[in-house]
């Protein structure tokens, strides 16, 4: 049988992947395993040292005799990647950060200053992390990339400074960046197709590195872009390794979040071998729960589900949601990343004020416990709002008044419990 390396490589990476994740787990797929681990020894050799070509078919010659492969099962699956994946770095421990999204400059719409007080509160409670999710058209322009508002961009200073005072790390994303925002309304340019916008996030980022270069990632940590949308990974790794050297010129010990693909849901496996990253990912599942009743979530899920049926654990027409489901799923999305070294953190989660407040709580609850589990930080989405713990304006809460807002209290010590 003839083995083409990248083909064969391509399959085996992705099975190497799956095999945690289903009961599917044979005498030919530990053979398939075998030979992965063996490519990956030669691959190592080549990086390590030069090798000829006549070695290096020797050496393939015996990894793949040392293994026989059914052709049903190299056909049993496929991915997107046409090369293995970069030899991972050694395993870097990072902080554990918990905290709270900040929509100070979420939209340009309603964009206001960043408060101290919001500083004060979070620490205050406890929590050193505060998640910064910006529009770029708040300083900027869809049809002007290139222009400015410094007024806005020293008040962006303002809140990475605070973050500083409180000691609370800030951590800048570009939720709406030059030609992608997982929110409507969508431009007119697509960053992952179209050179021009990834030059314009190239420079908005560059700005930025230049900016706060003299910011320990102790205090300050950027986020490339929000919630990639589910796209080849070579298009999704070509946009990340450009903005990552963007800012790597400036600052080449930036900490570095990557979204994960799959509007965060899956981790983007190519960037093994860049230092210093962590992949952001999302704890919204099931939908049904955190989002029920949410106006911009279209289609008959979460907006018409009958209420008296909701609960968690969850039955939807027979399949049952629990804690089991999302530690499984969970471990399904980001395993492959942990073992290979890989540090995760959820940049997003939280439960609509639609969805009884008892129903949220027991949801959060599980939430928490997976992430205290794995050993993973959080951001909720959000400190203030409707998915927030202060001024939730849910239907279904008796609130305390603290410092002027309306505070969830149980909420708030469930919080406290995992922080």
């Amino acid at each position: 049988m003839v083995i083409c390396l990248s083909k064969i490589t391509k399959k085996i990476s992705i099975l190497y992947i799956v095999r945690q994740k289903s009961d599917f787990v044979t005498s030919k797929m530990k053979k398939i395993v075998s030979l992965f681990k063996i490519n990956l020894k030669i691959e190592n050799t080549m990086i390590n040292r030069k090798i000829c070509r006549r070695d290096f078919l020797r050496m393939l010659a015996a990894a793949t005799a040392a293994t026989t492969i059914a052709p049903s099962v190299i056909n049993a699956t496929n991915t997107n990647s046409e090369v293995p994946y970069p030899t991972p770095l050694p395993a870097k421990k990072m902080p554990l950060w918990k905290g709270f999204n900040l929509l100070n400059k979420f939209n340009p719409d309603w964009q206001t200053p960043f408060e101290e007080k919001d500083f004060e509160i979070m620490a205050e409670w406890g929590f050193n992390f505060a998640r910064i999710p910006l529009s770029y058209w708040c300083w900027s322009k869809e049809d002007d990339w290139y222009n400015v508002n410094e007024k806005i961009l020293d008040e962006i200073d303002h809140v990475v400074e605070l973050g500083k005072q409180y000691k609370i790390h800030v951590n800048l994303n570009f939720h709406r960046a030059p030609g992608y925002c997982i929110n409507p309304p969508h431009g007119k340019t697509n960053l992952f197709e179209d050179e021009e916008p990834l030059k314009a996030c190239e420079y908005h980022w560059r700005m930025f590195a230049e900016r706060y270069k003299s910011y320990s990632s102790k205090y300050l940590s950027f986020n490339l872009i929000n919630e990639a949308p589910s796209i080849e990974d070579e298009k999704y790794e070509r946009v990340a390794r450009r903005l990552i050297k963007a800012i790597r010129d400036v600052s080449p010990k930036r900490t570095i979040i990557v979204d994960g693909l799959d509007v965060g849901n899956r981790p983007l496996m190519a960037l093994t071998d860049v230092d210093n990253i962590i992949q952001s990912g999302r704890g919204y599942q099931p939908m049904l729960i955190s989002h029920y009743e949410a106006n911009w979530v279209y289609g008959n899920g979460p907006m018409y589900f009958p209420k008296d049926k909701l609960s968690w654990p969850l039955n939807e027409n027979g399949k049952i949601y629990d804690k089991e489901w999302l530690r499984q799923t969970l471990k399904h999305n980001w395993m492959p990343w942990i073992e290979a070294g890989g540090n995760v953190h959820i940049g997003e989660f939280g439960c609509h004020n639609r969805t009884p407040h008892d129903v949220a709580l027991a949801w959060l609850k599980d939430q928490f416990d997976l992430f205290e589990e794995n050993g993973w930080g959080w951001s909720l989405w959000n400190l203030y709002g409707s998915f927030g713990v202060l001024d939730s304006d849910r239907r279904d809460v008796k609130y305390d008044n603290y410092k002027g807002h309306k505070l969830d209290r149980r909420m708030m010590e469930l919080l406290m419990r995992y922080k």
